[in-house]
């Protein structure tokens, strides 16, 4: 079955059997890669996810030091994330920047981010000098920025071409000043996120 095989299908077909060893054997074996090698090392932490005690610890060490090993900066980095999004946490100060609270509060206003926003969805400490939870900010950013820049476009598509024979009523322009700081404030969230996933120099 792995001979030839896409990486994902092969990983599929360990996991259907439950053979996760073997699963892992073979992502170690295949060379990295930022599309279906990054994928089936998600059906990995997705299975880690859901697994727990000895089980779990079982499958999400050998994924920790596959992720640890990599040369690919970005790719370890998405791999953690990736691995948040399914309650896996692989890092463990290794990979992602170390921020205080100090500091998010300095780039979120350098951003021009809204921290209420942000507090409503991510557990902040009181403490300036106590360091955040950098993997569920930088993924709480990247949500806010997908979900001000998705509304940015359904507001375009309720506004006639501007370059048709319709002209713009009054309520259009209100649209299109709404789609204009929807589409900054994702701007502004994605920016923020971006800061906080890289290292400073």
């Amino acid at each position: 079955m792995t001979a030839g095989a896409r990486i994902t299908d092969a990983v599929g077909h360990f996991g259907h059997r439950g053979n996760w060893k073997s699963a892992v054997r073979l992502v170690r074996a295949r060379r990295p890669e930022r599309l279906r090698w990054r994928a089936a090392v998600g059906s990995l932490t997705s299975e880690a996810g859901r697994l727990v005690g000895s089980d779990r610890m079982r499958l999400e060490e050998p994924i920790r030091e596959l992720v640890l090993d990599l040369d690919d900066a970005f790719l370890r980095r998405e791999i953690v994330l990736d691995a948040r999004l399914r309650s896996v946490d692989l890092d463990r100060g290794e990979v992602l920047p170390r921020w205080t609270f100090a500091d998010v509060t300095r780039l979120s206003h350098i951003a021009r981010t809204d921290m209420t926003l942000l507090s409503r969805y991510v557990t902040l400490p009181q403490d300036l000098a106590a360091q955040i939870d950098t993997a569920a900010v930088v993924l709480a950013g990247r949500a806010f920025a997908n979900m001000f820049r998705q509304r940015a476009r359904n507001l375009w598509l309720r506004v006639p071409d501007q370059d048709g024979p319709e002209p713009l009523m009054l309520h259009h322009r209100f649209i299109l000043q709404r789609a204009d700081e929807d589409s900054e404030k994702s701007r502004r969230w994605a920016a923020l996120a971006k800061a906080l996933s890289v290292p400073t120099p």
